[in-house]
């Protein structure tokens, strides 16, 4: 998990501030493409919004040679969600 610039989300009905950014990764063939699950959450760690992401391509031949790939893989994914890491 990551902290998070906080975003407005709407959820429930109402507008809620995510500061969270959780990631998981839950494919990767290891040749060409890794899929990764998303999901946003309150500072009380409630889920607002969720997805899936997939780096291929440039990206997945980057993060195959990053020297720091657990944070380029964090940097690719906010970028891709318009979300600030703090």
């Amino acid at each position: 998990m990551k902290p998070i610039q906080p975003v407005s989300v709407w959820y429930n009905g109402q507008l809620v501030s995510a500061t969270i950014l959780m990631l998981y990764i839950i494919h990767d063939n290891l040749e060409t493409s890794a899929q990764f699950y998303w999901q946003l959450q309150t500072a009380e760690n409630t889920g607002v919004a969720q997805g899936n992401l997939t780096m291929d391509g440039q990206d997945y031949i980057d993060w195959d040679s990053a020297s720091d790939f657990n944070q380029y893989a964090w940097d690719w994914a906010a970028a891709q969600l318009n979300l600030t890491l703090a």
